[in-house]
C-alpha cells in the first residue's frame, strides 16, 4: 500500500472516532509527534526551551518555566493519554504533558498541572505534579495542542479542563524575574523538536 495513502486512511479513521480532533501534531521535521516520544518545546520568538524551577525560597513544588538563553533547549517533554489508538498526538485533544527528566530535587513526578490561583499576583501557574489518576482532580492536568496558522509547524498549548473551555498557556515574568508558564490571554507560540535518547537520559534537576 502507498505510504501516503495509508497515512490518509489512518487520519480519516482518527477523525471519524474523535469528533473534536484536528490533524496530527508535527515536529520541525514534518513527522508525526508520537505518544510517549520525547520533544523539546522551543519558542518561535525569544528565549530558550522549558525547564523546572522553584519559586522564591521554597525548593518544592517545581514550576514549569522557560530558559532565558536562545541556545538552551532546556528539558524535553513527553505527551501521554492522547486518546489516539494509532500512537500519535492529535490537535485539540486532551492529553497529559510530562517533563522528560530522570530525577528532581523534589523526588516527584513532573506532569503538568494548573496550580491554585496565586492570590498575591492572581495568576494560575503550571506546576510539576504527580501522574494524573481518573477523577475530578485530573481535570487540572488536561492540555491541548492547537495549530497556529501564522507559523509553519507552529503551535500553542492550552489548558482545557472541560475539553472545549480552553485557556492559553503563556509566559509570565514573576516578581523574581523568572519566566514561568501560566494561564494567559496571550498564547505562547512554540515548535516541537525531537530529543535524542542520549539527551533525555542525562537530564536531572
Amino acid at each position: 500500500m502507498n505510504p501516503k495513502f495509508y497515512v490518509l486512511l489512518v487520519l480519516a479513521a482518527v477523525l471519524a472516532t474523535t469528533a473534536n480532533a484536528g490533524g496530527p501534531v508535527l515536529d520541525t521535521d514534518g513527522d508525526f509527534i508520537l505518544d510517549g516520544g520525547s520533544y523539546y518545546v522551543l519558542p518561535i520568538f525569544s528565549g530558550g526551551g522549558l525547564t523546572l524551577t522553584p519559586r522564591g525560597g521554597n525548593q518544592c513544588p517545581l514550576y514549569i518555566g522557560q530558559e532565558y538563553s536562545d541556545v538552551n533547549r532546556g528539558i524535553p517533554v513527553r505527551f501521554s493519554n492522547c486518546r489516539s489508538k494509532f500512537g500519535f498526538v492529535l490537535e485539540s485533544v486532551n492529553l497529559n504533558i510530562e517533563m522528560d527528566v530522570k530525577a528532581t530535587i523534589c523526588v516527584q513526578s513532573t506532569y503538568w498541572w494548573v496550580a491554585e490561583s496565586d492570590m498575591a499576583i492572581k495568576k494560575f501557574f503550571v506546576v510539576a505534579g504527580p501522574k494524573p489518576e481518573p477523577g475530578e482532580e485530573s481535570l487540572k492536568s488536561f492540555f491541548q495542542i492547537k495549530k497556529t496558522k501564522y507559523f509553519h509547524n507552529g503551535y500553542t498549548i492550552a489548558f482545557c479542563p472541560n475539553d472545549n473551555d480552553c485557556i492559553h498557556v503563556g509566559i509570565f515574568v514573576d516578581e523574581y524575574g523568572v519566566w514561568r508558564l501560566a494561564l494567559s490571554p496571550t498564547p505562547f507560540p512554540v515548535m516541537f523538536v525531537k530529543a535524542t535518547r542520549t539527551e533525555t537520559s542525562s537530564k536531572t534537576m
